[in-house]
């Protein structure tokens, strides 16, 4: 049995907790360290499993809780150089890695992979152990041919789903900024997200749609969406609904 447990997902923040067995690691901590302890409590997790955290990027819904839970917690950080000089995680253990170069955590066999947003050297991260294997990809504006690659090898695929372009076109954000996440370096498209679906279609791989907006997209619009692109019936279509929800995911071996 391995969990994936979305603890936050969004431009709120978001943190994602992935469970072999007894061992864990966690990919980014947006959210406050208290908040994160009580969505794992909710999750009735474990949190003496957790072996490391994991840094997509360094923007601070990724990053805003990272050094608190990561010295609370007693875990190291891991990301690559550039990540680490462009934050601000003040004093903790922290283990360089480098794209596309896997590393273990245990029994746990990690690859981080390129992303094309607008940081300084974005990641996704493929999970292993035992053959499953978990993607979790989000903050990219297109999907990079590892990402690709990667989805298409998942058994649990958390990618995101930020967008829907009618509601960016005609939404509130200045127009630089809608720009910026229509662009390549920007946010996938549930449009965008739903054809890489497709493209590496599975029917046994479970998918979350993650990273969703609260001002350019719904819960609702992004299920649609892909379940018309991609054929998948829409419950078996996950994300989060509300502010505070979490979820967990679970693959038998």
């Amino acid at each position: 049995m391995f969990e994936v447990h979305v603890l936050a997902s969004g431009s709120d923040g978001n943190c994602t907790v992935i469970e072999f067995d007894d061992e864990a690691v966690m990919i980014d901590a947006g959210i406050s360290c208290r908040r994160i302890q009580g969505f794992m409590d909710q999750e009735g997790y474990d949190r003496k499993n957790l072996k490391a955290l994991l840094i997509t990027h360094e923007h601070s819904d990724h990053i805003a809780g990272a050094g608190a839970t990561a010295r609370k917690m007693d875990i190291p950080i891991y990301c690559n150089r550039p990540t680490y000089d462009a934050s601000n995680f003040g004093n903790v253990r922290y283990n360089e890695i480098k794209t596309m170069n896997s590393f273990m955590i245990g029994g746990i066999n990690i690859t981080p992979l390129p992303t094309s947003h607008n940081a300084v050297e974005p990641n996704a991260f493929l999970v292993e152990e035992d053959g499953k294997k978990v993607l979790l990809a989000t903050d990219t504006g297109v999907l990079t041919f590892q990402v690709e690659q990667a989805l298409a090898e998942s058994n649990i695929a958390v990618i995101e789903s930020n967008y829907d372009k009618k509601m960016l076109a005609e939404g509130p954000y200045p127009i630089y900024l809608k720009k910026l996440i229509g662009s390549d370096h920007g946010h996938l498209s549930n449009v965008d997200c739903a054809f890489a679906i497709k493209r590496t279609m599975d029917e046994r791989r479970k998918i979350f749609l993650a990273h969703l907006s609260k001002t350019n997209n719904t819960p609702d619009i992004a299920r649609e969406a892909v379940s018309e692109i991609t054929g998948i019936k829409r419950l078996n279509i996950d994300c989060l609904e509300f502010p505070g929800d979490t979820r967990t995911i679970r693959l038998k071996g």
